[in-house]
């Protein structure tokens, strides 16, 4: 299947440099994020590969300058039982594409990426937070955020 799957990228986007890696059998497909909805309908309508399943996807804060976040997709081809990992990476404050118009179930992952993270999703059709209040400034997940929380902003019980 890997075979397969990295002739038919190829094949179809030759303008694009994808990394193929893999680990304990999974396949990992790095590329430029302004290619990822493209990428994402393909890998959804070919019939050789099938993935009819976004299974999950969040972020990684690597807490650098460069390429502070990565987003990771997890698609799955029922017709194949294969799965596969799609990776991007993102500059802080640089938004991507949203994937739910392809995978209905990407609508409330990426709604927790943008609560817990902040990255918000270009063209998400209700991108508001999940668990935080609305007017919380911060971003749970972040490797800024306090480990003890923001001070003042609860009261334990004495």
């Amino acid at each position: 299947m890997q075979t397969i799957l990295e002739q038919s990228l190829q094949t179809k986007f030759p303008e694009i440099k994808f990394v193929f890696s893999e680990y304990k059998n999974l396949i990992e497909i790095k590329f430029d994020k302004k290619y990822l909805t493209e990428v994402a309908l393909f890998l959804k309508d070919d019939p050789r590969l099938s993935f009819s399943m976004c299974e999950d996807l969040t972020a990684i804060d690597w807490a650098t300058s460069n390429n502070r976040f990565s987003m990771i997709y997890i698609l799955f081809s029922l017709s194949n039982k294969f799965r596969i990992k799609l990776k991007v990476d993102l500059e802080e404050g640089e938004k991507v594409d949203s994937i739910s118009a392809i995978w209905n179930s990407a609508n409330w992952a990426e709604r927790e990426t943008y609560d817990m993270f902040g990255i918000e999703f270009n063209n998400h059709p209700d991108l508001r937070r999940m668990y935080m209040p609305e007017e919380f400034e911060y971003h749970p997940l972040r490797k800024e955020f306090p480990v003890m929380g923001i001070p003042g902003s609860l009261s334990l019980p004495k």
